[in-house]
């Protein structure tokens, strides 16, 4: 393959979780658990979704697309993990980590633009009620969601070609549970300036404008209700975008800590603990937010329980 021509080091060690030996099988069933919990509940919202035609709205259809890439950006990382941890086997061949870099980037970037354009609907449904259908029509869905697709394809090629450059010479261990761009780049023995401006730029436009989108809505949002206060009004606010909020603050705190609150070079713990937060429980924890505060879901699943769907 090509990628691997570009370096001598034919596969790298993954250290995994920072946990003794004796806590291995305990923290197998644990994360086995979280991660069988994460494809059903995802799934059931997504089955829900296609099957109630009650869930037939712009909000839902995004939400199945948010469901959908939490079990994928999950499983790019979780499986290996496991296998790693039941097996002892530390190793991912070259082609193999970045391959799980590129689709962890790809599906990390979606869930980000996905969340914008949820805020964005949130905003249109209270902010113009009267015009919702009106603004929020099939075809923008479709084109905010194709276009949040593409982005992120483009986004992740363009770190993934920039590291197929780098040579990896020396050491070959990733003090890491996955394949993290940033744990290889200190690996090359190459130059990263260009990594280093991809990131800055592409990397950084994934998070800054759906973060920016989403502050905007919802800025918006608290200026239309505190307009016309009223218990009606915040109680509407809080029912259609608590679920999202809650979202937001999960995955968007644990990047914070992981991207712009760092730790020191010689401690990762903080890190790896970041990086389950956002790989692991934030996806497990989504169906459940969404189910649980939404009154349209818990509906749609009495029905499904009851055969009327």
């Amino acid at each position: 393959m090509r990628l691997q021509n570009q370096s001598s080091v034919s596969e790298f060690l993954l250290l995994g979780l920072p946990i003794r030996l004796e806590q291995q099988a305990m923290f197998f069933a644990l994360f086995l658990g979280m991660y069988l919990t994460t494809v059903l509940g995802n799934l059931l919202i997504i089955l829900l979704i296609r099957l109630d035609s009650r869930l037939h709205t712009p909000m839902y259809f995004f939400l199945s697309h948010l469901a959908l890439t939490d079990v994928s950006f999950s499983s790019v990382t979780v499986p290996k993990m496991l296998m790693n941890m039941h097996t002892q086997d530390q190793s991912i061949p070259y082609a193999g980590c970045v391959t799980q870099m590129y689709f962890f980037i790809f599906f990390g970037c979606i869930d980000n633009l996905l969340l914008g354009v949820m805020a964005y609907d949130r905003y249109v449904a209270i902010c113009h009620p009267l015009h919702y259908t009106a603004i929020m029509r099939e075809n923008l869905c479709f084109s905010l969601v194709a276009g949040s697709w593409l982005f992120s394809c483009s986004s992740a090629m363009s770190h993934t070609l920039s590291l197929a450059r780098l040579s990896f010479c020396g050491d070959n261990t990733i003090p890491h549970f996955f394949c993290d761009l940033a744990a290889l780049l200190k690996l090359s023995c190459s130059d990263t300036s260009i990594n280093a401006l991809v990131i800055f730029t592409v990397g950084a436009l994934g998070i800054i404008i759906p973060l920016t989108g989403i502050l905007v809505s919802y800025v918006r949002i608290g200026v239309s209700i505190l307009r016309v206060p009223s218990a009606k009004g915040i109680c509407k606010a809080l029912s259609t975008c608590g679920s999202h909020l809650s979202v937001v603050f999960l995955f968007y705190g644990t990047i914070m800590v992981l991207y712009i609150f760092p730790s020191s070079n010689n401690s990762n713990d903080k890190d790896i603990t970041a990086s389950v937060m956002y790989t692991v429980v934030t996806p497990m924890l989504n169906p459940f937010i969404y189910s649980l505060r939404n009154r349209d879901m818990k509906g749609a699943l009495g029905r499904l329980f009851r055969g009327e769907i």
